[in-house]
């Protein structure tokens, strides 16, 4: 995929809420779940997903801390391999990852609770 994925396109055609967060939170596990896989490096997933104008819509227009988390690490992940030794680098890069996704579930989970 060389276009990125506007959430603000996405996620304001007529959604509440409710379904806005939901939505983010289904999308986010599909990208996290192309990253574990391989399918994706964390760098086309910066590119395609966890971008600035995401990150400052879900902030300000989401207003969801937990999806603003789940951007903040998202946006980070190619940092990892700058940063860090290639196997402490991958074994971070699956944390994160692993944390990623506990809070994309959680974001479901509290969005049925609510509704």
């Amino acid at each position: 995929m060389k276009d990125s994925i506007n959430l603000k396109a996405l996620l304001s055609q007529g959604c509440n809420g409710c379904q806005q967060v939901a939505s983010f939170a289904l999308l986010g596990l599909g990208i996290i779940a192309s990253l574990t896989s391989g399918l994706m490096s964390a760098t086309d997933a910066l590119q395609l997903f966890f971008h600035a104008e995401n990150c400052l819509f879900i902030r300000k227009n989401l207003k969801e801390k937990i999806a603003d988390q789940i951007m903040s690490h998202g946006a980070q992940l190619p940092d990892l391999f700058d940063a860090l030794p290639v196997e402490e680098a991958q074994q971070e890069f699956q944390r994160e990852l692993a944390t990623m996704h506990s809070l994309c579930l959680k974001l479901i989970e509290d969005k049925q609770v609510a509704a």
